[in-house]
């Protein structure tokens, strides 16, 4: 039976509910702002809409449940469609993908059966010396012939070149032009990228990628052309001519300039003709060459401190997938001339997996690996072209779907530019152009740390912004303080991880300290004019790539005071930091801990002198480590020498793998202190290498002569021994179960316990003086950098309330069960725990040594 009473509402029996339309607004507009009101927010939209009066709170309730629930079910539904629309264009790319390997297999077996009849011709004839010196005298007739026969530069002699560039280009994205090696670790799927592939056995280097992104074919193109905005290794493209064609194409001359990587190496320029048409299915066809002069078309003159590269034909097929989005095809081809570079950084720029995995770095959000059998490394740079465009595309098309802004009142545009300036400002200060103003000081005698000044006009006005309020401008120079150094068999992102989180072990408070006064509003900062320290450290995360390649993340160093106006004043430094390749699995991959000092104001506008490091691999390896391995630096880097770390923790490799790091410092300055800044940068730059050498030493997976590292020391073979007969003498209980007698192996089972244990001495203040691998872990910290932190800062307020209600126990008893709560990280992540136990650790005296802790089932919060 069903009634309807005098406002509105119908009811079947009581059980359910048929709202009227009016009613079902009235929810909406509550459901778009509260999905999930308590009840008293439905007791008060009831008393606030009368045309709800009739229907009780609990159907209310039920309403609010089923409308979670349908958006629920519509999301996962839009989401399957989305999976589906991927897989099938991802089937697509996999069938042709398919058809050209069976084109490439049938062109290699007639290659192979055209090779047999010649050699059997060839032996056959082997008497008759006649027939061999006609043969070379036409191969080196056929040799002379220039391959691409001359032609003029009018737009006729222009259009002949772009489309015999789209053929070639075309052949080699689709074709079997290039024989093309499949990267491994490749997994084709809806969140992949798809295929990426490296040349085997042609000239020059290259790379191939196909993938799929959620952008029209125009707008990819659109991107995709704006180079600078996405290849951080690119430092201008300059269009100097635009020509369009009756196919309703355009011819574009452009003259594009890369960044050196490193100190040791020039940066490369090309002279190309960019051809952007649409073929005759439909797809949008950008493809780019080099000019040169055997094909008598335009040229520009070589520029000082460039070396001319070549570019191969090249591009981008970019076609329609159904249901939105686009599918597209890249292929980079290039010639960067390596023999202008030292011998040791050659793989750099011959490599096709080094190239491929540099320039596809953004095109695909994939972790690629390197080619055992191709021993070149630009195609790193390659690849990481590829993958920072692809990546581009994927974050822009996420940004467009995604209306929300995110935190910190910035948009993506404003995170993605503050990354870019830093990119940018880090590369200008590692090349040094002359053209920016930069110019060689004289050095002290030793080459290892190169020393620029730059003091145009251009540099400083973004740094003297801060003084648009009348003062005057205090800094009128900037000084930039280089090297580079070889890093054998470390892994590049292990370093980079640590250099990110224990920043004390390598920075120089002062010298942060003079950088940060830089940047600060009013004459009160002068550089130099107030002193202090720092103590911890706290991440702050601003941005990040769609899976975390790249973070953009500000940096808070709690300034330490050292006189009673200090209290009144704020000494907090503030960084704005990125990183990148921080992936242990990403071997080959380019890691960059790029930073730079900003006011607290954190204004869009504010200047970013950038300084910091990048690690580029130079050849693979077959040993490696694991990417769960702690950066436990106990033995290398304890002034005492108290031994190695664990042999459990140390990965022993087999391979030697070598990388090139690089290293840039920018400071500020007044002029008439250009002498005394200089001699601090180099002494600063040197003492860091010194840093970066010891915890390279200890980081590397190899063991240094071949040695293997001792377990442990005699001091933490006895402290665990007392922490383990402590427990069972306290608790009745084995800490650590099924271990012997051994001091070895009661180390060693207590550094691999799941559970964190940690030991703090006994003092005031408590600070943590011991950790096994999953405490430190917990901690995030180290074996060194552990005794800088209290027992007090990583417990919150219910934590330390429960210690010191438990503390006279944990005297008079020994031990003490503490529930389960939270703690804080090092790093300033909330850390839960299930329960905790606290007890005495007791010498072979009897005496009290310390206390220990373990934190049961822990996990980040």
């Amino acid at each position: 039976m069903i009634c309807k009473d005098g406002k509105g509402a119908m009811m079947d029996n009581g059980k359910y509910v048929r709202y009227t339309p009016e009613q079902v607004e009235a929810l909406e507009r509550l459901y778009h702002d509260c999905p999930k009101p308590t009840s008293v927010r439905r007791q008060q939209l009831i008393r606030d809409c009368p045309i709800l009066t009739n229907i009780e709170p609990k159907q209310i309730k039920v309403w609010f449940q089923n409308r979670r629930c349908r958006e629920k079910q519509r999301k996962e539904a839009s989401r399957l469609q989305s999976v589906n629309r991927k897989l099938t264009a991802m089937n697509k790319l996999l069938m042709e993908e398919n058809d050209r390997l069976q084109k490439q297999v049938s062109h290699l077996v007639y290659a192979n059966g055209c090779f047999r009849q010649h050699t059997q011709n060839t032996t056959v004839a082997s008497k008759d010396t006649s027939c061999e010196s006609v043969v070379s005298s036409g191969q080196g007739q056929r040799q002379l012939t220039p391959q691409h026969p001359p032609r003029d530069a009018s737009p006729a002699g222009l259009l002949s070149i772009a489309e015999e560039t789209l053929t070639e280009f075309l052949s080699k994205a689709t074709g079997t032009a290039v024989e093309w090696v499949q990267m491994p670790g490749m997994k084709p799927g809806p969140d992949s990228i798809g295929i990426v592939a490296i040349s085997h056995g042609c000239t020059g280097v290259a790379s191939r990628a196909c993938g799929l992104v959620s952008l029209e074919p125009t707008r990819v193109a659109e991107i995709l052309k704006d180079r600078p905005s996405w290849f951080h290794d690119c430092r201008a493209v300059d269009v100097l001519d635009i020509l369009p064609t009756a196919n309703g194409g355009t011819i574009e001359l452009l003259y594009m300039q890369l960044y050196a990587p490193t100190t040791l190496a020039t940066a490369r320029d090309f002279w190309l003709l960019r051809y952007t048409s649409v073929t005759e299915d439909g797809s949008l066809v950008v493809c780019e060459r080099s000019l040169t002069n055997t094909q008598n078309g335009p040229s520009v003159p070589s520029v000082p401190n460039f070396v001319r590269a070549e570019m191969l034909p090249s591009g981008y097929l970019i076609r329609p997938c159904e249901g939105g989005g686009s599918i597209i095809n890249i292929v980079d081809h290039m010639n960067l001339e390596a023999w202008k570079v030292p011998e040791v950084l050659r793989p750099l720029y011959e490599s096709p997996t080094v190239f491929a995995q540099k320039t596809t770095m953004m095109v695909t959000t994939l972790i690629l690996c390197f080619l055992i059998l191709v021993t070149s490394s630009w195609i790193l740079r390659l690849n990481i072209f590829f993958e920072q465009a692809l990546r581009q595309l994927r974050q822009i098309a996420q940004e467009v779907s995604q209306a929300g802004t995110p935190d910190w009142g910035r948009r993506p545009a404003a995170l993605r530019a503050l990354s870019q300036r830093l990119s940018r400002g880090f590369n200008e200060a590692v090349n040094g152009f002359t053209d920016e103003g930069w110019s060689l000081t004289s050095n002290d005698g030793v080459d290892d740390v190169t020393i620029l000044v730059n003091s145009s006009p251009e540099k400083l006005m973004g740094l003297n912004l801060s003084f648009s309020n009348g003062y005057p401008s205090v800094n009128t120079a900037v000084l930039c303080a280089k090297a580079s150094m070889l890093l054998q068999n470390v892994p590049p992102a292990l370093l980079l991880r640590f250099l990110r989180e224990h920043r004390s072990e390598w920075a120089d408070n002062n010298i942060d300290a003079y950088s940060a006064a830089a940047i600060k509003l009013g004459p009160c900062s002068i550089p130099g004019a107030r002193a202090g320290s720092f103590g911890g450290q706290v991440i702050l995360p601003l941005a990040h790539t769609i899976e975390h390649e790249e973070l953009l993340e500000v940096i808070k160093l709690e300034g330490v005071g050292l006189c009673p106006e200090d209290a009144l004043m704020g000494r907090d430094m503030f960084l704005l930091q990125l990183c990148s390749g921080m992936d242990e699995n990403a071997v080959g991959m380019c890691s960059e801990l790029i930073f730079a000092p900003i006011d607290a104001s954190f204004a869009d506008e504010a200047p970013l002198l950038a300084s910091g490091f990048r690690i580029i691999p130079l050849d693979s390896c077959k040993g490696g480590s694991s990417p769960n391995r702690t950066l436990d630096l106990a033995s290398a880097l304890d002034v005492r020498g108290t031994g190695n770390k664990l042999s459990g923790d140390r990965d022993v490799g087999t391979g030697s793998a070598r990388s090139v790091m690089t290293i840039a410092f920018e400071f500020a300055f007044e002029s008439h202190m250009q002498d005394s800044v200089s001699a601090m940068a180099r002494q600063y730059v040197r003492s860091i290498i010194s840093s970066v050498q010891r915890v390279a030493s200890a980081l590397s997976p190899i063991p240094n002569k071949g040695i293997q590292a001792p377990i442990g020391t005699p001091e933490a073979h006895t402290l665990a021994r007392w922490i383990s007969r402590s427990y069972r003498c306290y608790l009745g209980v084995e800490l650590l179960r099924g271990v012997g007698d051994g001091s070895d192996s009661i180390l060693k089972s207590m550094w691999h316990h799941s559970d964190a244990i940690i030991c703090c001495s006994m003092k005031v203040m408590p600070v943590f003086t011991f950790a096994n691998q999953a405490g430190l872990d917990m901690l995030e910290t180290t074996l060194v950098a552990l005794q800088d932190i209290s027992l007090e800062k990583i417990l919150d307020e219910n934590g330390r309330k429960g210690l010191y209600y438990e503390f006279p126990q944990i005297i008079q008893q020994g031990f003490a069960c503490l529930p389960g709560g939270l703690c804080v990280s090092s790093m300033g992540k909330p850390v839960s725990y299930e329960r905790a136990v606290a007890w005495k650790v007791v010498n072979e005296e009897d005496q009290a040594y310390c206390f220990c802790f373990t934190f049961m089932n822990w996990s980040f919060v």
